[in-house]
């Protein structure tokens, strides 16, 4: 199924995708929200500014099936920030609530 971006109206044509190819808008967003950690990031390949294209939560371990959502209380999330190259298409990932020592 397809979805139609709030910032470039650029349709994408398969719903896995959360990030906008045009615009790096994240789905279901009029622009993407700008991190500021105070950190230049650039590409270690191209030496270009990398872009922040969003925040993506992963999971750890198995999915719980038959519980659905109530399964989804028992496992560990990550919260990954993603910058990419637009150059090459590196993409990096930060840990979006690190806290300091």
């Amino acid at each position: 199924m397809s979805w139609v971006c709030k910032g470039c109206q650029a349709t994408i044509d398969d719903d896995e995708f959360e990030v906008c190819w045009n615009c790096s808008c994240p789905k279901g967003q009029s622009k993407p929200e700008q991190q500021s950690r105070g950190r230049a990031l650039e590409c270690l390949r191209c030496e270009v500014p990398l872009k922040f294209v969003g925040t993506k939560n992963f999971h750890e371990g198995t999915s719980w099936g038959a519980l659905g959502e109530l399964g989804e209380l028992f496992v560990n999330k990550e919260s990954l920030e993603m910058y990419a190259c637009r150059r090459c298409g590196k993409v990096e990932l930060f840990l979006s609530n690190l806290q300091g020592d």
